[in-house]
């Protein structure tokens, strides 16, 4: 995730960032600008009496109507990211209520157990964000007595496998400890939370804007465009090719950012900050299971 200063606008209309839509879209934006100036000579030059003067109208209406859709488009990525952020927060909280209340019943002089309950909590949450990228993530993870790394290379739901890892140890760390039930039931509501986020992250990952809906959009954008030439080459003459590359660089860049924050949990620049979170989480609960 990119991280940067909203009140420096200097700074951040003058620099081209790799994931800038400008920068994606400029060879394209360059190609329909020499189109739109081709368009606009012949229009001028031979077709002058053969297209309507008032063609422009159609486009007017169509335009804001577009707008409209591309709004809600980006505006439903947006609900799905946010989402996210949502759930990987409740994450790290729920990461540090279990070391908080496993600190307040393990012994201070076991020392063993407390790591051992500190590595399988940070390893969930690498394991969870490694798993909604569709990657095993083995090489990441701190083994322990309770991980064994070739079982868990094994098993097909690796997050579900760690909070089974979690729920059993520290019920059995319980039982030796002589804790209540009632004490486990205070940790284990938050493990249960653990899971909940894990669904919901897979729910959002699994679910993508349906593709008539996706796929719709695009051809709409792609046919307003190229007819934009047609329609303001004659009455606008070339400042039609300004109008036409400014309007396809805020079209074009609202659907290519809908694309990308829909789906948050990856590698690009905007997608949330997971790697730092899940180092967080580790940081976090080292630092109370080690007090």
């Amino acid at each position: 995730m990119v991280t940067y200063n909203p009140k420096d606008w200097i700074k951040l209309i003058v620099h081209l960032h790799k994931s800038d839509t400008l920068r994606i879209l400029l060879p394209t934006i360059l190609l329909l600008g020499f189109i739109t100036a081709g368009v606009s000579y012949i229009e001028q030059n031979y077709l002058k009496n053969y297209i309507p003067a008032n063609l422009a109208i159609f486009h007017q209406i169509s335009g804001f109507i577009i707008s409209l859709v591309l709004v809600f488009r980006i505006n439903s990525a947006y609900d799905r990211w946010w989402e996210g952020r949502k759930l990987w927060g409740s994450l790290l909280n729920n990461s540090r209520s279990i070391a908080i209340k496993v600190n307040a019943f393990i012994p201070s002089t076991d020392k063993a157990t407390r790591k051992e309950i500190q590595s399988l909590i940070s390893d969930y949450a690498i394991s969870l964000k490694e798993h909604l990228r569709g990657k095993s993530g083995d090489q990441l993870l701190e083994y322990g007595n309770t991980l064994n790394k070739e079982t868990y290379i094994k098993a097909s739901h690796k997050p579900n496998y760690i909070a089974k890892l979690i729920t059993r140890y520290i019920l059995e760390q319980f039982k030796k400890n002589t804790a209540s039930t009632h004490d486990y039931l205070l940790i284990n509501r938050n493990i249960d939370e653990l899971i909940d986020v894990c669904g919901a992250c897979e729910r959002i990952k699994n679910t993508p804007i349906p593709y008539a809906y996706s796929i719709f959009i695009k051809k709409i954008v792609f046919v307003y465009i190229i007819t934009m030439p047609i329609a303001f080459g004659l009455s606008m003459g070339y400042w039609s090719i300004a109008i036409v590359m400014v309007m396809f660089y805020a079209f074009a860049s609202l659907e290519i950012i809908s694309e990308e924050i829909e789906d948050p949990f990856g590698t690009d620049d905007n997608d949330l900050p997971t790697d730092e979170i899940a180092e967080k989480i580790k940081i976090n609960t080292t630092e109370i299971l080690s007090t």
